[in-house]
């Protein structure tokens, strides 16, 4: 064999390998969330059933449902995020859009139902309250972004302050109660029931009436706001992976100006993406409405930072062009697993915030890591 036959050889197999290392780098970067959830699941199994002598269980129907109910609120203001994130901007008005939402969906639904409204009536006056509410905030935030160029940052936390005191306005700084009983069950009941051991069984569509030791042994099976998010996630999906809005999201996220040259309405696009993160900020309202059967001005503020986290944990690209529905959905329910397994270890509450810091932090580093990484193994050739 010729020695230039013999280096092209050498060349193509060189090149192979090093095509086999870009693939295991990228691999690693997308499952790694999915192997700490992993992790994560089985270590609070063990700890929780060490630490409490085997009496309680971490992994049961009714705490796996609880996690899905604490995770509605995170993962709808984290799905808009991921959007807005992607196309490389931000929006610190989600929070205080959903304490806005739940206020507007409590009032509506009370002050329509004592007019007379039906409740299912009622209920949809509230919803459509609260959407609208999101619309007018989403669409604010992206005319100024986008026609007046002013950084996302900048507009969406000053139209934070003023959301929070629209919102406080409105529900005179107090939870706005009064509303009819009935919506609690829109907000609480869910498509089975399940009771366990003598005279229990599974229940679709209808709560059994039981009471004492029984009512103890009934859990809740796919509660309604969780559908209602899956939903929402399903849609997210969707919209991100099929549709032209996705592309354009991402195409906007990793060059605008190469956008803007391929002929993308940046403005208009950008405009609708601070709308659907403002819209799904209001439906998070909404449920919380259902959920407590109130509204509330402030529920929304402790959320925002942990619906950043999920989508940074989750794999979304802090500069833009990168990121995925999913990876959101897996943040979501890390933040929610870490800190429902602290919870039940009795671990002091602000511990929670400490580690979820730390488990934000490792994202970002293991993100620009791959970047790293990737960048290395193009300049070695």
């Amino acid at each position: 064999m010729a020695v230039g036959e013999q280096e092209i050889i050498n060349n193509g197999a060189m090149t192979r390998q090093r095509e086999r290392r870009k693939q295991l780098v990228l691999l690693l970067s997308r499952i790694w969330a999915w192997v700490f959830l992993g992790i994560m699941i089985v270590f609070f199994i063990i700890t929780v059933q060490l630490s409490s002598g085997g009496t309680v269980n971490f992994l049961t129907v009714r705490n796996s449902q609880n996690i899905l109910v604490a995770i509605t609120s995170v993962l709808l203001l984290g799905l808009g995020q991921t959007f807005v994130i992607i196309a490389a901007g931000i929006d610190l008005s989600v929070g205080w859009m959903m304490s806005l939402a739940s206020v507007l969906s409590a009032l509506a639904i009370r002050d329509s139902f004592n007019a007379g409204q039906p409740l299912f009536a009622a209920v949809v006056i509230g919803f459509l309250a609260a959407i609208a509410g999101a619309v007018v905030v989403g669409f604010f935030n992206g005319v100024i972004i986008a026609k007046l160029n002013v950084p996302a940052f900048i507009v969406t936390l000053g139209s934070s302050f003023i959301v929070r005191g629209i919102a406080l306005l409105l529900s005179d700084n107090t939870t706005v109660i009064g509303l009819p009983p009935g919506v609690r069950d829109y907000g609480n009941n869910a498509l089975l029931y399940w009771i366990s051991g003598e005279g229990g069984g599974l229940y679709f569509l209808n709560r059994p009436d039981v009471s004492g030791e029984m009512l103890r042994r009934m859990d809740r099976i796919l509660p309604y706001p969780v559908i209602l998010t899956a939903v929402v996630v399903a849609i997210a999906i969707f919209l991100l992976r099929r549709t032209q809005f996705g592309r354009h999201t991402y195409a906007i996220g990793g060059n605008m100006e190469a956008a803007v040259r391929a002929g993308i309405p940046v403005d208009r696009h950008l405009i609708m993406l601070y709308i659907l993160s403002a819209s799904t900020a209001g439906i998070a309202g909404f449920l919380s409405t259902l959920r407590f059967t109130a509204g509330s001005a402030v529920i929304g503020d402790p959320l925002l930072l942990s619906s950043i986290a999920a989508v940074i944990i989750g794999g979304v690209s802090l500069f833009g062009g990168a990121g995925t529905v999913i990876g959101t959905v897996i943040g979501a329910l890390i933040i929610a697993v870490l800190t429902t397994g602290l919870v039940m270890l009795n671990v002091q509450p602000f511990w929670q915030f400490i580690v979820v810091g730390f488990v934000v932090i490792l994202a970002v580093l293991i993100d620009q890591s791959r970047d790293l990484i990737m960048g290395r193994m193009e300049t070695t050739g």
